[in-house]
């Protein structure tokens, strides 16, 4: 069943009333320059079209899914009217060919490129390194004059090398730079690295090992940038790359880029954008915008962080840094970076014991704050006299003309007023409809933190994203719940364009859905043990081959030793998340190692491809329900119980349907795939819930145990 609406829906909470008298009016001149743009996308993908003459070319085997040219059309309409659009595309229809066609007839016809936007790497590489190639082999064999379009990724400018500090931090200066001398022999390394192996000169090119903080001395920042004005400036990897981007058709990017540039643009009115300015919006994975949406647009201050700014300024304890320089002006601001670094230390203890008091069962990495002026304001003061020092120090450089360490201090000092800015509003709960809280890190580099997010990102979203004047298209492989997009249209403020749910591709009798009926409840002491009990169990029918979800990693651990004989005897390799290595490397030989089970929590549940036999079991061990403790889900939760509404049935179980599709969806990839799911959850069997729960997922064949 496909179903398609082109209503357009305005959140509860819009702020501003839609012109539809104005949307309109424009469509007239935008329809005009679009005319023959749903015509290109169907003659793309009729049975008989270019993909289907043309693919051969490309050593796949063609099969026609009605699903994808539904959704490419739609897509096709919804930029030839200037309208949103937003599609759940099951896994299988092929939703980034079906986006990606029509964007592309857009976009050479825009001044200005689309930018399509994912929360995964995995995603962005699939599309640069395989669709992006692929389509543009297919349009050049059916002789298309668009086959020459530019696509390219968008990073973050931190994640480029800048040959201007690379040159400091390899010269005499870079004693005063790195505290320890493997520092600056990585920095050495990455320097021939430079002018050896980088082609697009992103931390991502580097294979060897080096510290990790030595990136953040050497990589490219705005308040660093000297633009035009830097002797390396024509060979600026950044550069370059933002040239590439101002002439590119498609910029693939992503959601943390994307919500960062969106902050900058819109709510802080800042110059600087960090992407170009774009026609059309292509949102992929749209499942976590509002989680990522709100990251972006919060505050986030760590102790760690703090302090390695002051140690990068000046540390005491080796007498390195940028202000070991001689002179009164550095004197005076070496004496202010000790006294900052000793009521900074002050400071966060003062956090952490708050902490500690209010974290009665010392159970929670969280603690919510409600009120302000939690500890008195012992930072902001000092930082500012550090900002006034910094101040007068780069006017006494600037008559010096060193430029270069001029522009470094710069750069420091707009650092220096960021913490003041996020600081003073933390303390003062100045940012409005926020909730604030403090988050602690355990273990030997115990961390604790400041933050906060807005509590409603859909008035945000619907004024920044989707009630501009460009279409919006927004899609996932999971967005409706009980086979309705309502749930997501009041979480985003999606508005101002049509709803589209597709159909699976693929046949439901591909997987089987083991439910149960004697496993204890899921807060029994007997539940770990009954659990490890079915995944011996059920693992032994795929003689592995199996992801095990966890929603808690204590339950892994205790299920991981009860079944780790098992495994050892039977020749299956059991991975451990925590254990001994990291995600990717886990999936890496999970791939390789067919007779293999990953026991995985949150990381898992998502933005995993493993397509084939690798992967023909997937065990859900408890719904994946969020943790109501976290402070930005109980306000979530407690707005809409002061709406009269069940959180429960309003919020927590829509997002565990969601995030259980997201992990069951980890298994069909292909209409060749087959397996089984296995839920031990007995509240999907006894709970009323249970069947919202069952008629969002496919109508899979059924079998209880």
């Amino acid at each position: 069943m496909i179903k398609i609406a082109d209503n357009f829906v305005a959140t509860e909470s819009a702020i501003d009333e839609i012109e539809y008298d104005q949307l309109e009016e424009s469509e007239f001149s935008h329809e005009k320059i679009h005319s023959s743009l749903v015509e290109e996308t169907r003659h793309f993908f009729i049975p008989d079209g270019v993909l289907s003459t043309h693919a051969k070319f490309s050593g796949r085997k063609y099969e026609y899914r009605e699903q994808q040219t539904e959704m490419a059309l739609a897509t096709s309409e919804a930029f030839k009217k200037n309208h949103n659009l937003c599609v759940e595309a099951p896994t299988g229809v092929g939703k980034s060919f079906a986006y990606l066609i029509p964007a592309i007839n857009y976009a050479v016809n825009e001044v200005r490129p689309v930018i399509i936007t994912t929360e995964t790497i995995n995603l962005q590489e699939q599309l640069i390194n395989k669709d992006i190639p692929l389509i543009k082999s297919i349009l050049k064999k059916a002789k298309k004059d668009n086959y020459n379009f530019r696509a390219v990724i968008a990073k973050g400018r931190s994640n480029y090398l800048c040959y201007r500090r690379l040159a400091i931090a390899t010269d005499e200066r870079q004693n005063e730079i790195f505290t320890m001398n493997s520092m600056a022999a990585d920095a050495k390394r990455i320097a021939e690295w430079a002018v050896e192996d980088a082609v697009e000169g992103s931390m991502s090119e580097i294979k060897f090992r080096f510290d990790a903080s030595v990136w953040s001395y050497l990589c490219s920042e705005g308040g660093n940038c000297r633009g035009p004005k830097c002797d390396f400036f024509k060979k600026c990897f950044y550069w370059k790359a933002r040239r590439e981007w101002d002439r590119a058709d498609i910029i693939i990017a992503n959601h943390a880029l994307f919500f960062t540039d969106m902050k900058i643009r819109y709510i802080e009115e800042a110059e600087g954008n960090l992407l170009p300015a774009y026609s059309a919006v292509i949102v992929d994975e749209a499942h976590v915008i509002e989680d990522t949406a709100a990251s972006q647009l919060g505050i986030f201050v760590a102790e760690s962080g703090v302090k390695s700014y002051l140690n990068r300024l000046y540390n005491a304890e080796n007498g390195k840094g940028l202000l070991v320089r001689s002179g009164e002006l550095a004197t005076k601001i070496r004496a202010k970076i000790a006294e900052l670094f000793e009521a900074s230390t002050a400071f966060f203890s003062l956090i952490n014991n708050l902490f500690n008091e209010l974290n009665v069962n010392n159970s929670e990495n969280t603690i919510r704050v409600t009120t302000p002026h939690i500890v008195p304001d012992t930072l902001t003061e000092i930082f500012g006299d550090l900002s006034d020092l910094l101040n007068k120090y780069i006017e006494e450089l600037a008559f010096n003309e060193d430029d270069d360490f001029k522009q470094e201090m710069e750069a420091q000092l707009l650092r220096c007023d960021g913490f003041i800015a996020m600081i003073f509003n933390f303390l003062n709960m100045s940012l409005e409809s926020h909730v604030y809280w403090l988050e602690k890190t355990l273990g030997v580099n115990s961390n604790i933190t400041l933050q906060s997010a807005p509590l409603d990102v859909n008035d945000h979203l619907f004024r920044l994203l989707f009630n501009q004047d460009r279409p919006v298209i927004v899609t996932s492989a999971t967005l409706a719940v009980n086979d309705s997009l309502q749930y997501f249209r009041q979480r985003s403020g999606y508005a101002n364009g049509g709803e589209l749910i597709l159909d699976s591709p693929f046949d439901p009798k591909q997987l089987t859905l083991y439910l149960p009926k004697y496993m204890p409840n899921p807060n029994d002491t007997s539940f770990d043990e009954a659990a490890a009990k079915q995944i011996i169990n059920f693992t032994k029918k795929t003689h592995g081959k199996a992801f095990v979800l966890f929603t808690s990693y204590r339950s892994l651990v205790n299920c991981a030793e009860l079944t780790e004989e098992f495994f050892e005897d039977n020749d299956i390799t059991q991975l451990v998340q925590g254990r001994d290595m990291g995600r990717s490397r886990m999936v890496e030989i999970f791939k390789e190692d067919i007779d293999s089970v990953l026991f995985g929590t949150t990381s898992f549940w998502t933005g995993v491809d493993v397509p084939g036999e690798a992967l023909s079991n997937v065990i859900v061990t408890k719904l994946p329900f969020a943790v109501p403790s976290h402070p930005l889900i109980k306000a979530r939760c407690e707005k809409i119980e002061a709406q009269n509404k069940s959180p429960f049935f309003y919020y927590s179980l829509p997002e565990a349907i969601l995030k259980l599709r997201q992990g069951i969806g980890r298994l069909i990839r292909s209409r060749q795939d087959e397996g089984i799911v296995v839920l031990l959850d007995n509240r999907v069997t006894t709970k009323g819930y249970g069947k919202t729960i069952l008629n969002s997922l496919p109508p899979f064949p059924i079998e209880y145990f």
